[in-house]
Protein backbone atom coordinates (compact mmCIF):
# COMPACT_ATOMS: atom_id res chain seq x y z
CA UNK A 1 0.00 0.00 0.00
CA UNK A 2 2.80 2.16 0.78
CA UNK A 3 4.64 1.91 -2.22
CA UNK A 4 1.05 2.86 -4.16
CA UNK A 5 1.16 5.91 -2.43
CA UNK A 6 4.42 6.55 -3.18
CA UNK A 7 4.15 5.98 -7.05
CA UNK A 8 1.05 7.72 -7.07
CA UNK A 9 2.58 11.03 -5.21
CA UNK A 10 5.47 10.91 -7.56
CA UNK A 11 3.31 10.65 -10.75
CA UNK A 12 1.35 13.79 -9.27
CA UNK A 13 4.35 15.64 -8.72
CA UNK A 14 5.97 14.95 -12.25
CA UNK A 15 2.85 15.83 -13.46
CA UNK A 16 2.32 18.98 -11.50
CA UNK A 17 6.29 19.87 -12.62
CA UNK A 18 5.31 18.96 -16.25
CA UNK A 19 2.85 21.18 -16.08
CA UNK A 20 4.28 24.14 -14.35
CA UNK A 21 6.91 23.51 -17.11
CA UNK A 22 4.56 23.81 -19.68
CA UNK A 23 3.15 27.10 -18.35
CA UNK A 24 6.44 28.94 -18.59
CA UNK A 25 6.93 28.20 -21.92
CA UNK A 26 3.75 29.84 -22.93
CA UNK A 27 4.66 33.23 -24.53
CA UNK A 28 2.23 35.37 -22.64
CA UNK A 29 1.92 33.34 -18.93
CA UNK A 30 3.26 36.64 -16.94
CA UNK A 31 0.55 38.41 -17.57
CA UNK A 32 -1.45 39.37 -14.67
CA UNK A 33 -5.10 40.57 -16.58
CA UNK A 34 -6.89 40.32 -19.37
CA UNK A 35 -5.62 43.72 -20.39
CA UNK A 36 -2.10 42.67 -20.25
CA UNK A 37 -2.91 39.09 -22.20
CA UNK A 38 -4.83 40.98 -25.10
CA UNK A 39 -1.56 43.31 -25.57
CA UNK A 40 1.01 40.22 -25.30
CA UNK A 41 -0.78 38.17 -27.95
CA UNK A 42 -0.93 41.58 -30.15
CA UNK A 43 2.74 41.38 -29.35
CA UNK A 44 3.08 37.89 -30.57
CA UNK A 45 0.88 38.65 -33.58
CA UNK A 46 3.19 41.84 -34.69
CA UNK A 47 6.02 39.30 -33.91
CA UNK A 48 4.55 36.76 -36.07
CA UNK A 49 3.63 39.18 -38.93
CA UNK A 50 7.28 40.59 -38.90
CA UNK A 51 8.82 37.45 -39.32
CA UNK A 52 6.39 36.31 -42.08
CA UNK A 53 7.43 39.55 -43.91
CA UNK A 54 11.45 39.09 -43.95
CA UNK A 55 10.37 35.64 -44.77
CA UNK A 56 7.87 36.51 -48.06
CA UNK A 57 10.72 38.98 -48.94
CA UNK A 58 13.59 36.78 -48.74
CA UNK A 59 11.37 34.13 -51.47
CA UNK A 60 10.27 37.23 -53.55
CA UNK A 61 14.31 38.01 -54.02
CA UNK A 62 14.79 34.35 -55.14
CA UNK A 63 11.31 34.85 -57.76
CA UNK A 64 11.29 36.06 -61.59
CA UNK A 65 8.97 38.68 -62.67
CA UNK A 66 5.92 36.63 -63.43
CA UNK A 67 6.82 34.28 -60.35
CA UNK A 68 6.80 37.27 -58.34
CA UNK A 69 3.46 38.15 -59.39
CA UNK A 70 1.86 35.21 -58.51
CA UNK A 71 3.26 35.35 -55.02
CA UNK A 72 1.41 38.43 -54.68
CA UNK A 73 -1.92 37.04 -55.60
CA UNK A 74 -1.42 34.31 -53.44
CA UNK A 75 -0.33 36.36 -50.39
CA UNK A 76 -2.95 38.68 -51.04
CA UNK A 77 -5.63 35.74 -51.13
CA UNK A 78 -4.19 34.60 -47.71
CA UNK A 79 -4.28 37.72 -46.43
CA UNK A 80 -8.10 37.94 -46.98
CA UNK A 81 -8.44 34.45 -45.69
CA UNK A 82 -6.53 34.87 -42.57
CA UNK A 83 -8.59 38.07 -41.69
CA UNK A 84 -11.82 36.58 -42.41
CA UNK A 85 -11.34 33.67 -40.85
CA UNK A 86 -10.01 34.92 -37.79
CA UNK A 87 -12.79 37.74 -37.45
CA UNK A 88 -15.12 34.74 -37.13
CA UNK A 89 -12.52 32.50 -34.62
CA UNK A 90 -13.12 35.98 -32.55
CA UNK A 91 -16.40 36.78 -32.80
CA UNK A 92 -17.72 33.76 -30.95
CA UNK A 93 -16.44 35.97 -28.40
CA UNK A 94 -18.05 39.55 -29.77
CA UNK A 95 -18.40 41.92 -26.96
CA UNK A 96 -16.18 40.31 -24.46
CA UNK A 97 -12.96 41.53 -23.29
CA UNK A 98 -11.22 37.95 -24.48
CA UNK A 99 -12.04 38.59 -27.78
CA UNK A 100 -9.00 40.85 -28.74
CA UNK A 101 -6.90 38.25 -27.61
CA UNK A 102 -8.60 35.25 -29.79
CA UNK A 103 -8.44 37.24 -32.49
CA UNK A 104 -4.56 38.20 -31.64
CA UNK A 105 -3.72 34.34 -30.46
CA UNK A 106 -5.48 33.04 -34.37
CA UNK A 107 -3.71 35.72 -36.34
CA UNK A 108 -0.34 35.06 -34.56
CA UNK A 109 -0.94 31.11 -35.52
CA UNK A 110 -2.49 31.78 -38.81
CA UNK A 111 0.67 33.84 -39.46
CA UNK A 112 3.62 31.03 -38.18
CA UNK A 113 2.05 28.59 -40.58
CA UNK A 114 2.04 31.05 -43.52
CA UNK A 115 5.84 31.83 -42.91
CA UNK A 116 6.10 27.90 -42.66
CA UNK A 117 4.78 27.01 -45.76
CA UNK A 118 7.01 30.26 -47.32
CA UNK A 119 10.00 28.72 -45.77
CA UNK A 120 9.36 25.57 -47.49
CA UNK A 121 9.25 27.15 -50.75
CA UNK A 122 12.33 28.42 -50.14
CA UNK A 123 14.18 25.37 -49.23
CA UNK A 124 12.64 24.05 -51.83
CA UNK A 125 13.68 26.30 -54.57
CA UNK A 126 17.17 25.78 -52.99
CA UNK A 127 17.63 21.99 -54.21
Amino acid sequence: MKLTTLLLTMLILASAYSYGQKQKSEPCADAQSQAELNICWGNQYKAADAQLNRTYQQLAAMLDEEEKAQLKNAETAWIKYRDANCDFVADQYKGGSIRPMIHAMCLADVTTNRTTELKHQISDRKQ
